[in-house]
């Protein structure tokens, strides 16, 4: 654990009740062991929505969609959210959460390479997540933050790794090391780091 599992469970005594679509979501989650940023850091990642009014969001690697909910409801109605993953599987369980949450409308669903999909979809969001799998994280900084605009926010999730990143072993290890080492080192990003939960890396763009 990067943060005490006693401070874990406070920050999660804290908040608000989830609806029945999200806490089936996270008992599925669960049961399946498919990975979510779960309520702590989706809470967060909403407030940030809400709080710079992102209205055009691209999430990169969305599982079953559990995130993807968070971000729509935090942008609002008539706002467009990209959802992307390489699994069929996922995302047509997805698209019935989406249905059942009341956001489907304002979700695109993207099936296969995830930064692919960004490459197809023209023009400059708001707001750019990032929850690839972790070897892909390097290619994820080369090519998302140019399609934020000015001003708009790159999150990016597990930057801690469960610890990993302290001593990396395997190929998703040394690519969650890389990628934190270079986007601190960009100069056309404003770049900080929560611990919260497996790390959380929020970004900028300056210019």
């Amino acid at each position: 654990m990067i943060v005490n599992p006693e401070i874990e469970r406070y920050i999660e005594s804290l908040l608000p009740e989830r609806d029945d679509v999200l806490r089936e979501m996270e008992e599925y989650a669960a049961q399946h062991k498919v990975p979510i940023i779960g309520p702590a850091v989706a809470t967060m990642l909403a407030g940030l929505v809400r709080l710079t009014g992102a209205r055009r969001i691209f999430e990169l690697g969305s599982a079953i969609g559990y995130s993807t909910i968070w971000l729509a409801r935090a942008a609002g109605e008539g706002a467009e959210v990209h959802y992307s993953d390489g699994s069929s599987g996922n995302a047509e369980r997805a698209r019935g959460y989406f249905r059942r949450a009341g956001v489907e409308e304002r979700i695109t669903i993207h099936v296969g390479d995830a930064l692919g999909a960004l490459a197809r979809v023209e023009g400059e969001f708001d707001f750019v997540f990032n929850d690839v799998d972790k070897e892909g994280y390097p290619a994820v900084l080369e090519a998302a933050p140019g399609r934020l605009k000015v001003g708009g926010l790159f999150l990016t999730d597990n930057t801690l790794w469960h610890s990993r990143v302290l001593e990396p072993r395997q190929e998703e290890d040394f690519g969650v090391v890389e990628f934190n080492r270079k986007i601190f080192s960009r100069q056309d990003l404003d770049v900080w780091m929560s611990p919260l939960r497996d790390g959380v890396t929020v970004a900028r763009r300056r210019y």
